[in-house]
């Protein structure tokens, strides 16, 4: 599979772990255990783009289209980051609201990116490149603590 097929697939996954922990509060049940790992899916998939994908786009002429979706990520961590404490106090209503804003932000910002920076991922990463994000997806773990850096 092309980089833009697998990086795409994890997107529709990524966002249907998120629709269904809101199908899940609409129906009155909070699956925290749900929400946390479909979060950590997000946060190691924003990993991979910004320690394997983008370094190589970059610097392949994509500098601006990188740093906006690096932009963007730290307002999606942000938000993770939000909603993540709304399920510690168990506030059902802010819960729905902070999820819907989060499956909005991702909406956007995954059309773009999937537009741009997935297009180059096909063209211009070398085989090693490529053969390294498909890898990370496959068994690659995010280190303990690493945070994207927009999101400070």
């Amino acid at each position: 599979m092309s980089p833009s097929a697998v990086l795409e697939r994890e997107h529709q996954e990524l966002d249907a772990r998120l629709e269904a922990f809101l199908n899940g509060l609409i129906g009155g049940r909070v699956d925290a255990d749900g929400l946390n790992a479909a979060l950590e899916g997000l946060r190691r998939h924003i990993y991979l783009e910004e320690r394997i994908l983008f370094p190589p786009i970059r610097h392949a002429g994509m500098a601006i289209p990188v740093a906006v979706m690096m932009t963007e990520h730290g307002e999606i961590w942000r938000t993770m980051d939000a909603l993540a404490a709304l399920v510690v106090n168990g506030d059902t209503e802010r819960m729905g609201a902070i999820c819907r804003l989060l499956l909005d932000q991702l909406a956007v910002h995954n059309s773009k990116e999937e537009q741009v920076i997935y297009r180059a991922a096909d063209t211009g990463l070398e085989p090693d490149q490529a053969a390294a994000l498909t890898d990370f997806i496959e068994t690659g773990l995010m280190p303990d603590c690493w945070e994207c850096r927009e999101a400070r």
